[in-house]
């Protein structure tokens, strides 16, 4: 293939393209060389960040049936790569496309929750009998699509407790949805943020991303286990514990029953009886043995020191 002559209009859009790389790039940088970020002298204030990508993975799998709620349809929802930028380039490079900011709090401290905003009018358009697949062109969100986008971070804060449970316990809270990043309080241009970026796609259509940003100093209390390695080694079994347990559970009390004789009677005999009436049963030598709904066996009727008793003569079932 023969390559033709850069244009003026290639040659300065791959400039720009160069030039916006390099910016963000430079800024990494300078975050990396900042002081203060858990005594690291490199962008990922984390190492490598395995432990919270394997976090992603697993709240990846727990989203799927919050977004299938809304999307009414089989959906496919996985975690991308990690990302560490500074808020500022972070809101450059989702430019003035509508997007709705949710703020959320995870034990008190800032964090937020990035939603595309044609991805939201769509879920709302599903949410009132519509199929959400029309092209929107929408400016702005009514408060309907604000309150989808609450009730969407309320689910989403759910599964993040879930999430993090085995890791550290952490409380995930819900703010008011914004239109305007300006307008979100606690988190300033130059803060530096980690993106942890979910793709979610159903049946038909392109995927969408909603994201998550956890700002340095909301995992600065998680920092002990978020530089730890993810061991998947199961863990060995107390014995001591499981003596206990099986102790325990052999002092449980079980109701223990046997049914003589079932006579069936019809119901204009039945209602003509009256005192003195004698009702005649029959029942075999061997009668069932009842524990709970199950039958474990057959005995024999008899009697113990003056008392009615049943003779095991044949054990069956769970405990045979």
């Amino acid at each position: 293939m023969v390559n033709r002559p850069a244009t003026p209009e290639s040659a300065a859009a791959r400039k720009g393209q160069r030039t916006a790389s390099e910016r963000r790039e430079r800024s990494r940088e300078q975050v990396g060389a900042d002081a203060g970020l858990l005594g690291q002298s490199k962008l990922h204030p984390f190492g490598d960040l395995h432990t919270l990508q394997h976090l992603s993975a697993r709240l990846a799998r727990n989203l799927r049936p919050v977004f299938e709620g809304y999307m009414r349809t089989e959906t496919r929802c996985w975690a991308e790569p990690l990302e560490v930028v500074r808020f500022s380039d972070y809101r450059s490079e989702r430019g003035d496309a509508l997007t709705a900011w949710l703020p959320m709090g995870m034990d008190g401290r800032v964090m937020l929750c990035a939603v595309d905003g044609a991805f939201v009018v769509g879920l709302l358009d599903i949410f009132f009998g519509g199929s959400g697949t029309d092209p929107v062109t929408a400016t702005d969100l009514s408060p309907a699509a604000e309150a989808l986008v609450t009730r969407l971070g309320a689910g989403i804060a759910d599964q993040l407790e879930l999430t993090w449970e085995p890791v550290a316990r952490a409380a995930f809270s819900v703010g008011g949805c914004e239109t305007n990043a300006a307008h979100v309080s606690g988190i300033e241009n130059d803060e530096v943020m980690v993106v942890t970026r979910f793709g979610v796609a159903g049946e038909q259509g392109a995927p969408v991303f909603v994201d998550l940003l956890y700002p340095v100093a909301a995992l600065k209390p998680f920092t002990q286990v978020l530089t730890g390695k993810v061991v998947a080694k199961p863990a060995e079994a107390d014995a001591q514990w499981q003596l206990s347990l099986t102790r325990a559970a052999m002092t449980v009390r079980m109701p223990v029953r046997s049914v003589l004789a079932e006579p069936v009677l019809p119901l204009r005999r039945l209602m003509d009886l009256k005192p003195g009436d004698i009702i005649p049963i029959a029942f075999n030598n061997d009668v069932p043995i009842v524990i709970g709904d199950t039958c474990v066996g057959t005995g024999t009727v008899g009697t113990s020191n003056g008392r009615a008793a049943i003779r095991i003569s044949k054990l069956e079932g769970p405990i045979a």
